[in-house]
Formats: structure tokens, sequence, C-alpha cells
């Protein structure tokens, strides 16, 4: 299937295993999709995570249990019951909840996706909800079934954007998060970086690519196609933005917001 302007949410294979989306603004913002492999090294780390604080859990449970017996509640069944389902109860939060947390407060990451530079986003390319996180978790009882996630592995082995069951529930996809490219500026920029803050660090991710898509495009457009763009995606983002009295352009309010989120957030 490829992308056209009727499909905003098109996926190429000729593009190289890409999400790409076409947005009103005439600029098509691409997401690497992230393979198998990748994915299982981010779950592998955050398994290691959840591994430590279960063996620590283990271990102050144990000292509970010592300390029951050792104030003579050895045979207490009520006691042992308790302890065994709180234990339980905490697994399926360490296991479940540790997903859903991470994903919620962190815009699609956990610290295994964060460090293989690895986000979950919708199928637009929005930033995912709470909801969102909480969907597409709770489906892992069913993908690591029937073990080391061999649903999810089969799943995303035959889907065409590498997706689990966990992700057609909730309508997300894995993609791969890069460095900034270099953006040619229009105008000569100064050697030091500029003095006013416009808070580009409030943007989501899929804002910053639609800025980074436009800068890295803009040469092939036309001009008055280039401009709209430009002016469009000011328009679309500006609520978010603290303007200086001396508003710039609208492309050169762009290139601006790309050079401080490279300095100040280290966008990935």
């Amino acid at each position: 299937m490829s992308s056209s302007p009727s499909d905003p949410t098109a996926y190429d294979p000729a593009a190289g295993e890409k999400l790409i989306i076409e947005t009103p603004e005439q600029t098509s913002i691409e997401f690497p999709l992230a393979g198998i492999g990748s994915r299982f090294l981010a779950v592998l780390i955050d398994t290691l995570i959840q591994g430590a604080v279960l063996i620590l859990l283990g271990l102050i449970f144990m000292g509970l249990g010592l300390g029951f017996r050792s104030a003579g509640f050895a045979g207490s069944q009520t006691a042992g019951v308790w302890i065994v389902a709180i234990l339980i109860f905490l697994y399926f939060l360490l296991m479940y909840g540790y997903f859903i947390l991470f994903e919620s407060i962190w815009n699609g990451q956990t610290p295994g996706k964060r460090s293989t530079h690895l986000r979950v986003i919708k199928d637009s390319g929005q930033p995912i909800t709470a909801i969102d996180a909480v969907g597409r978790n709770l489906l892992r009882i069913v993908d690591q079934l029937p073990f080391a996630y061999g649903i999810g592995v089969l799943c995303s082995w035959i889907s065409p954007q590498s997706k689990r069951l966990g992700d057609y529930v909730a309508g997300t996809v894995v993609v791969h998060e890069k460095p900034f490219e270099i953006v040619a500026p229009l105008w000569n920029a100064p050697a030091q970086a500029a003095t006013h803050q416009y808070g580009a660090n409030r943007l989501t991710p899929e804002e910053i690519a639609l800025v980074e898509a436009f800068l890295s495009r803009r040469n092939a457009l036309d001009a008055g196609v280039r401009y709209d763009a430009a002016a469009g995606i000011v328009r679309r983002i500006e609520s978010k933005l603290t303007m200086p009295p001396e508003r710039p352009s609208a492309e050169k309010l762009l290139e601006e917001l790309s050079h401080e989120r490279r300095a100040t957030a280290g966008y990935r």
C-alpha cells in the first residue's frame, strides 16, 4: 500500500519499513518501524529491571516471614495466605503495571525502549494516551503465550508494521527515534545559540518530526506551497510556544525551534 493524500497513515513497503504520515501541511513524516530484534532487546532490558525488583521484593518478604516466625506467628495460616496474595498482586503489578506506568508518563517509552531509542506512538503519529498504554500492555498476557512472547513474535513477524496483538488492539506501533539531521538554514545563523527560548521541549515528538520533515523537504516545494506549509505548521504549534515581541518569519521560526530542540532536549 502506497501513501497518498487520501490515506494519511499509509505504510509503504518500498520506503524501507517506515510508517509514512501525510499531514495537512503537505509534508510527509516518516517513522522507521522497529523490528522484532530491537523490540526484543528493549523487552530484555525491561525484564532484567523487573527481575531485579522482583528479587528485592522477595528478600523483603523473606525478611517479613522471618519476622512473623520470631514473633510467634509461624503457625498463622492467615498471615501466610495474605503474604502469598500480596506477592501475586505485586508480581502482576510489576509485570504489567511497569509497562503501563512508564509508557504513560514517558510518552510511549520504558527504560528499555529509551535505552534502545524506541517509542510507542499511535498509528496516526500522535502520542499514546494512558488508555492506549493500558490496552496494549494488558494484552501482553496473551502475547507472552506459550512462552517467551511466542504469539507476540509470530504476530510481529506476520504484520507488515511489526505489530503484536496489543498494538492492534490499541492502534499503536513501535518506531525508532533518530537523531536530528543537520538542518541547512536559509539565513546565516549566528555561531552562538539563539537567546530567545521558545519552549521547544513542550512540543510532542510528532510536532517536532513535522518541523524536521518540512525543513528537510522545503527546497523541493513550490514557493507558495512552501510558505503556506511553514505558516500552517506554526499555526498548529504556536499555542505551546513562548513567542518574542518581534516574531520572525514562519520558516525562520521553525529553524530556530529545530536548533533549540537539538541543543536542549537531545531529541532521539
